[in-house]
C-alpha cells in the first residue's frame, strides 16, 4: 500500500496527486477510527470493486477526526486545535489505522489534514476532485455516511449526484451490523463497582423499561457497529462487547517506561507507558492484556 499525506491550503484547497493516467479508482472516504467491522466491510467492498473494474483502492482518510476539529473549534472561537494536540477521544492511533487499511489490500491511503477550510467545501466540489484527480468512477460508503459543509451530502444527496451525472456510481455497503443501540448523550466513563466485565443494563429489559432506561439517561440511538458505541462500551468497562465490535482486541500505543515496580510484589508482569499514548483508555480499572512490540 502507498501512503500519501496531503495538507490543505488556507484557502481549503488539496493538491490531490494523479495516481493514473488511464487506470481508474474505487474510492471510499472517512477518518475510520476503530476500524470497526463496519468500516472493514467498506474498505473490503472497495477493494473487491477495484479488483472487478481493474482499478485503484483508494482510502482518502482524514486526520485529525473531523468530530474533535469542530468540537474544538465550538469550544475555542471558531480556532482549530494546534498542531500535536492529543485526541483523547480517538480510539486508535493513525499507525493502527493503517496497519489495519494495509491488510484489507488497499492501493493507496490518502491521509488529509482536515482543516475548517477545506471542511467548508461543499460536497459536490469535493466529489468533482475526486473524480477529476484521482479518476473515480466508484465511491463506496457506509449507510449513514455525510460529508461536505453542513454535512450536506448524505447518501441520498451524493446517489441523486451520481445519477445526474453519470460520472460515478455510489456503492452503498449495511455497516451497522447488528442494528441500533442506545447511548446516553454526552456519557462518561464510569468505573465498574463489582468484579468482572458488567453487564448490558439493557439486556432482558422489556419495551418500557427501554423506554424508561432511555428517558432517564437522554438515551440516543446509534448504530452497534460505531466508534460511538464502541467509546460508550470501554468507558464503561466493556471490553469484550467493544471488542466484538472491533472485530479485534481494543489497544493502545505508547511508549514503555520505568514505574514504581509494583508488579514485582503482586506476581504479575506489568507495563507503564508515557504520558504521549495513541488509543482511547479504557476506564479506570484492572486488565490483563497482550504486550506487542512495534520496536
Amino acid at each position: 500500500m502507498k501512503t500519501i499525506t496531503l495538507t490543505p491550503d488556507a484557502s481549503g484547497m488539496v493538491d490531490w496527486p494523479t495516481l493514473s493516467n488511464d487506470k481508474k479508482s474505487v474510492v471510499t472516504i472517512g477518518s475510520f477510527d476503530g476500524m470497526h467491522q463496519g468500516h472493514q466491510a467498506v474498505i473490503r467492498r472497495v477493494v473487491e470493486l477495484a479488483k472487478k473494474e481493474q482499478s485503484f483502492s483508494v482510502v482518502v482518510l482524514f486526520d485529525p477526526r473531523p468530530a474533535f476539529v469542530h468540537g474544538y473549534a465550538a469550544q475555542n472561537g471558531g480556532q482549530e486545535p494546534p498542531a500535536g494536540m492529543i485526541d483523547t477521544q480517538a480510539l486508535t492511533s493513525m499507525q493502527e489505522r493503517l496497519r489495519a487499511i494495509n491488510k484489507l489490500g488497499v492501493d493507496y491511503t490518502l491521509i488529509v489534514r482536515y482543516t475548517l477550510a477545506f471542511a467548508a467545501k461543499s460536497y459536490r466540489f469535493f466529489l468533482g476532485q475526486m473524480v477529476g484527480k484521482l479518476g473515480m468512477r466508484a465511491l463506496v460508503l457506509g449507510s449513514d455516511a455525510a460529508m461536505g459543509a453542513n454535512r450536506a451530502g448524505d447518501v441520498k444527496a451524493i446517489e441523486n449526484l451520481a445519477l445526474a451525472t453519470g460520472v460515478f456510481q455510489l456503492d452503498v455497503v449495511d455497516d451497522r451490523g447488528p442494528g441500533e443501540t442506545r447511548v446516553p448523550a454526552n456519557a462518561k466513563p464510569v468505573m465498574p463497582t463489582d468484579h468482572g466485565e458488567p453487564a448490558d443494563p439493557l439486556e432482558g429489559a422489556s419495551k418500557a423499561e427501554r423506554r424508561a432506561w432511555s428517558k432517564k439517561n437522554q438515551a440516543k440511538a446509534v448504530r452497534v457497529w460505531s466508534s460511538t458505541n464502541v467509546r460508550y462500551l470501554l468507558g464503561h468497562g466493556r471490553i469484550k462487547d467493544a471488542d466484538a465490535i472491533l472485530g479485534h482486541p481494543h489497544a493502545v500505543e505508547g511508549t514503555v517506561v520505568h514505574g514504581e515496580e509494583r508488579g514485582r510484589t503482586i506476581g504479575f508482569p506489568t507495563a507503564n507507558l508515557s504520558e504521549n499514548v495513541a488509543g482511547y483508555l479504557p476506564v479506570d480499572g484492572v486488565y490483563a492484556g497482550w504486550l506487542v512490540d512495534l520496536g
